[in-house]
Parts: C-alpha cells; sequence; structure tokens
C-alpha cells in the first residue's frame, strides 16, 4: 500500500511539535519499542539516541526504505507487515499520528495490547474533531479524527488510562481557519507548517497548561498493561 509523502516531508520540519510531543511521553518509552506506521523516521529521530532496541513498520514501500536507509546504522528492526504479524512483545508500542489510517482502530488496538510486555506502554497521539475533517485528511488515508470521548469509552481488563487529553489549543483555531479559507488547498505549505511549529506550537504550550489540556487539535492516550 502507497501513501501520499509530500506531507511527510513537509511535517518533518515540524522541530518544535515533535520535540514537544516527545517530552510529553519520553518517561513512557522504555526498553525494547516497537513504533507503528513510523513513516520517514520523523519522530524516530527524537528517540533514537536513547533507545538501543527498536522495531519501526512501514507499508509504504517508498518509506520502507527510506527507513532501511536512514537507520541502518542503528540496526533497529525495519518491517514492512502489519502489527498482528509480529510474533515478539515489547516494552512500548507507539502510534503516532497512525491510529486514523486503520479501518478497525478497536481491533487494533487489541492486538497492539497483546503484543505489550506487562507494565508496558502504549502511546497514541491522533488528530481531534471530526468537524475538523478536511481535503487533507481525506488526501493522506484518514478514516476519522477523533473525539475525546472515543477513547474514554474504550474499557480493558488488562490496562489502565496514564494519560488522556488534547494538546495544541492553537493548532485547533489555525486548521479550522485553514479549512475555511483555502477550501481548495489539499496540502498545507511548507510555510504554513512552519510558522505553526516555529510560533505558534510555543504559544500552544503555554495554552495548554493554562487549559489544562482540555481543548486542542491532537488527543494524547496512554496506556499501561497491567497484567
Amino acid at each position: 500500500m502507497n501513501y501520499p509523502g509530500k506531507e511527510l516531508e513537509n511535517f518533518d520540519k515540524a522541530i518544535f511539535w515533535r520535540a514537544y510531543i516527545y517530552h510529553q511521553i519520553k518517561k513512557f518509552i522504555k526498553e525494547n519499542v516497537l513504533e507503528v506506521g513510523a513513516g520517514i523516521g520523523s519522530f524516530t529521530k527524537n528517540y533514537q539516541n536513547n533507545i538501543k532496541h527498536a522495531t519501526l513498520t512501514e507499508i509504504d514501500s517508498k518509506n520502507y526504505n527510506i527507513l532501511k536507509k536512514k537507520f541502518k546504522k542503528k540496526k533497529y528492526l525495519i518491517l514492512n507487515r502489519t502489527t498482528k504479524k509480529i510474533k515478539k512483545k515489547f516494552d512500548t508500542i507507539m502510534y503516532l499520528n497512525v491510529l486514523e489510517h486503520i479501518r478497525d482502530d478497536k481491533k487494533e488496538l487489541k492486538i497492539a495490547l497483546s503484543k505489550l510486555k506487562k507494565n508496558g506502554y502504549l502511546i497514541i497521539l491522533v488528530p481531534a474533531h471530526n468537524n475538523l475533517y478536511s481535503k487533507f485528511d481525506k488526501a493522506v488515508g484518514h478514516f476519522r479524527r477523533y473525539e475525546i470521548s472515543f477513547f474514554h469509552s474504550l474499557k480493558f481488563n488488562n490496562a489502565k488510562v496514564i494519560k488522556c487529553h488534547f494538546l495544541d489549543a492553537i493548532g485547533y483555531f489555525l486548521y479550522f481557519l485553514n479549512k475555511l479559507f483555502f477550501k481548495k488547498e489539499t496540502y498545507p505549505s511548507y510555510f504554513k507548517i512552519f510558522v505553526w511549529d516555529r510560533i505558534f506550537t510555543p504559544i500552544s504550550i503555554f495554552l495548554d497548561v493554562i487549559l489544562l489540556k482540555k481543548f486542542g487539535k491532537n488527543i494524547l492516550y496512554v496506556l499501561k498493561k497491567t497484567k
């Protein structure tokens, strides 16, 4: 399967945003990591110096080859397969802007939990609010954006919720205005991403604290497997 790659190249430059996300989840990234749908390794770069053993999956053939070249020296295991076909278990499994690409998301979550070791962490970052669904979401293969009620409704007898909140308060308004005034645009330009990342992300970091992370463009959800 192939996904459009332009958005990955542009968002690869969003260094402030990735650093912010990494700060939110770094204490949950332990030992043996599985990053599902690693793309071109944009986020992997944030934790690569702290993790010796990582498995990166990517079903897009072009991105898969990019990952193999980019992390050749790290000797990470790069796989062109879905989660259910992986036999081993992990201390941390991450879906960073990936779950929205998977049609049966609830089934995927159950599979992911089955691949986690006890006391392991499942980390999920997804785009929030279906009312923001746009041409961009459709073009890059998003089946949906998420309401936080979806995560509140999930019940697992072998895991507990560690985090479930919004991020990027300013980003919500920027995305809404972009959808409203740039209806013909599919992919945001590098310039827009640069402005959002360098100027508005620092403001969002401050506002997210003030608003207690109760509003934003993305949802961060972290589970800890208990048995």
